[in-house]
């Protein structure tokens, strides 16, 4: 089966999955609606389907419920699993390793302190009606990523160890510096440990119409990259013999990949291992080949914290949980499978 076909048949099957799973999510709730009803309303708001559809004997109060509280939430968590997994599969083949996930280069830290800025400092309505705490946090990932380029590129070059050590030492002082602030500021100490956690408990259609269509567009133009990301898996020397621009697509692809985790993070906090254990699973699935595994890692991104959004609302009702937290229980103990798995490839 060729390359393309095999790409069409797992992301149809994935593209499913995630269906089936948007009106199960859609359905359950404090208040709960079945799931034909549910089915009927989502079904209602889509072109050309919309004429087939008898709305008149459905609860007013349920439709409210499922356009305007549950659908926001839900595609608002699809974009930002997909946008971690598509960064999770782009910097696991730039540093050739696959321990390395969205936030290796410090995005999540300088996100931290952007939002701790806004919280703390800085409240209400910023740029188009976004909260002051998303611009701040999208800044502080942004600011964060060029340093860390800043400092680990020389003469034209990036170096991929330097990038690594400049990120992690760049995280350590952001989180720091996040930790004093919230010892002095002990009333804004809630808010900010249920920033950092992670959570879609603000989404909105506004929310979404802004970051999706950004995301798709960054990941678009990085999937047009995915022939050369396979190449430079194999090393710079053996890329750059097969004709591929290596510092140029490097630059291109983690710019790329920095501004959709960086989006991601300030729409949603810090949400651990989806970047890291999605791509994975679908590697075991689909073989290590980019032009595959970007796009279905993607849509599985999305799948795996639409699931993990839906237990952290649901789960113990009326509470909720954020959503970081059921990302990482499930995460580790993965991660710590597969790191015994490949100990040996490790070290």
């Amino acid at each position: 089966m060729g390359t393309g076909r095999k790409t069409i048949k797992h992301t149809i099957i994935l593209l499913i999955i995630l269906i089936a799973l948007i009106i199960v999510a859609a359905s359950i709730g404090a208040a709960k609606v079945n799931l034909k009803d549910t089915s009927l309303i989502i079904a209602s708001f889509i072109p050309g389907v919309n004429h087939f559809i008898n709305t008149a004997r459905l609860d007013p109060r349920d439709i409210v419920i499922i356009s305007q509280i549950r659908l926001p939430r839900i595609f608002l968590s699809i974009f930002v699993g997909i946008a971690l997994a598509s960064a999770g599969v782009i910097f696991q083949g730039l540093f050739r390793n696959p321990m390395a996930d969205p936030f290796v280069i410090g995005v999540s830290a300088g996100a931290a302190f952007g939002a701790t800025i806004g919280l703390v400092f800085i409240t209400g309505v910023g740029l188009l009606g976004i909260s002051t705490t998303t611009i701040f946090a999208l800044l502080g990932a942004l600011v964060t990523t060029f340093l860390v380029y800043s400092i680990s590129s020389a003469r034209g070059k990036v170096s991929v160890t330097t990038l690594l050590l400049s990120g992690i030492a760049l995280s350590a002082m952001l989180s720091a510096m996040t930790s004093f602030i919230m010892i002095f500021r002990g009333h804004d100490l809630a808010k900010i440990i249920f920033w950092i956690m992670g959570g879609l408990t603000a989404a909105s259609w506004y929310k979404f119409n802004i970051i999706a269509p950004m995301v798709v567009v960054l990941i678009i133009i990085s999937g047009f990259y995915m022939r050369d990301l396979n190449i430079i898996s194999l090393g710079d020397e053996r890329a750059a013999q097969l004709g591929v621009q290596t510092e140029r697509v490097k630059k291109i692809l983690l710019i790329m990949a920095s501004l959709i985790a960086a989006l991601a993070v300030s729409i949603s906090g810090i949400i651990g291992f989806v970047g890291l254990i999605t791509p994975h699973i679908l590697r075991l699935i689909v073989g290590p080949d980019h032009k595959i595994l970007y796009p279905t890692s993607a849509v599985a991104g999305g799948i795996v914290l639409l699931m993990s959004d839906t237990l952290a609302r649901t789960i113990l009702m009326p509470r909720e949980i954020p959503v970081g937290i059921i990302t990482s229980i499930v995460g580790v103990p993965f991660f710590l499978y597969l790191l015994v798995k490949s100990k040996k490839q490790v070290f």
